[in-house]
């Protein structure tokens, strides 16, 4: 069975760009709803001894499981946001990451526009992702619970864009909270 990860920093610590309120809501209470929703759907089930990501690749697109994926994509797609979120976080990645994100994007501010733009046009709920496709980068977003470690693919980076993830401190402002993260709060990751 699966559990609650302890948040990788205090509830206070992102503030003012994400409100301990936020976090009592959004770790204390949805993705802990997402963790306890699949515990309780794959008990006495084959994907009860499955890591996430086995769960998740074996219940993709089969609408029989979409409760099972659903759930358990949310819980690995919130635990790989706490990872890329810290206080003192944000600004362009340096080594070999932020030299690939120049080369390819043209510069570091391009590239958080088309980060940005591909959070901020993401109907409804969902993510907006880097995705390391290991000769280049690729910047995606997906609806709902969808998830790039569904098709194989692999993460270095996502914002939450469902409302739960930003309303309380930015309202409808969706586009200002991608700002906040990617210059306050952006983790990369070492290279």
């Amino acid at each position: 069975m699966f559990e609650v990860k302890p948040l990788p920093f205090a509830k206070d610590a992102l503030e003012p760009y994400m409100s301990q309120e936020t976090l009592d809501y959004h770790y204390g209470k949805h993705y802990k709803t997402y963790v306890e929703t699949l515990n309780r759907l794959i008990a006495g089930t084959e994907f009860e001894n499955l890591s996430l990501e086995e769960i998740i690749q074996k219940t993709y697109q089969k609408p029989e499981y979409q409760a099972i994926f659903n759930n358990a994509a949310q819980a690995w797609n919130h635990e790989f946001f706490w990872s890329v979120l810290s206080p003192g976080g944000g600004g362009e990645p340096k080594g070999k990451l932020g030299a690939r994100i120049s080369k390819q994007f043209g510069s570091y501010e391009k590239f958080c526009e088309t980060f940005k733009q591909a959070a901020v046009s993401q109907f409804g709920s969902g993510w907006a992702w880097v995705i390391d496709n290991g000769d280049k980068l690729e910047i995606v977003k997906t609806a709902n619970a969808d998830t790039p470690i569904a098709r194989g693919q692999k993460p270095i980076m996502t914002v939450d864009v469902w409302e739960h993830a930003y309303y309380l401190d930015f309202q409808n402002r969706r586009a200002d909270f991608v700002s906040s993260f990617l210059d306050n709060l952006a983790k990369w990751p070492n290279e």
